[in-house]
């Protein structure tokens, strides 16, 4: 919901840092895997209660995400780049939620649930990626991407926002992922509806 405002507001900062970058060397995949593996950090601080170090490495992931397509917009955005990005990005969604899972027995219940519904926003988002690019459709909203990005309620920004919130007040997670999980489920909803208006025609 948030992506397309805040793209137009960060862009700006992220092309002029990916262009330093770009110029010192690093690769667009490099940043990419770099992040992520920074990102999969916050499992294990989170598994363990550390919520502050988990926040920090979350944001510096974040960081990293925006400056891999800023360097690739630089340099040329590949296919591989593209996958690897989303494929990092869903990976990393995951590892967080089970590090808040790990964190305490009451919240893997609603840590579960919002899984379940990860995979509802992130399927009807990839589907309709596939089909938007075989029928030759394109959108810049959120920037310069390597495939169709179909909005929806729950995006990158409200997901990060959700993360955020949840390293600051860990004891009220289960409820930030009760809510936040039927809000994809909104999505998830609105993507179908929107797809079966588009592959109708």
């Amino acid at each position: 919901m948030l992506d397309a405002t805040l793209r137009r507001l960060i862009d700006p900062q992220l092309n002029a840092a990916g262009r330093r970058l770009a110029a010192s060397g690093l690769s667009a995949n490099g940043v990419t895997l770099g992040g992520f593996l920074l990102g999969l950090a916050a499992l294990p601080l989170l598994a363990a209660g550390q919520f502050g170090w988990a926040l920090i490495v979350i944001l510096l992931n974040r960081l990293a995400d925006g400056l891999d397509g800023a360097i690739a917009r630089v340099r040329g955005a590949t296919d591989l780049g593209g996958y690897l990005d989303i494929l990092c990005d869903f990976l990393f969604y995951g590892a967080v939620v089970f590090g808040f899972a790990l964190a305490a027995p009451e919240n893997r219940l609603a840590a579960a649930f919002l899984l379940f519904s990860f995979i509802g926003t992130g399927s009807s988002f990839l589907a309709f990626a596939i089909l938007a690019a075989r029928r030759g459709r394109e959108t810049s909203l959120r920037g310069q991407k390597s495939f169709y990005y179909l909005g929806g309620l729950t995006e990158g920004s409200e997901t990060i926002a959700l993360f955020l919130l949840a390293c600051l007040f860990p004891r009220s997670f289960p409820v930030f992922a009760w809510v936040f999980g039927a809000a994809c489920w909104a999505t998830t909803l609105g993507r179908a509806m929107a797809a079966w208006r588009f592959l109708e025609g």
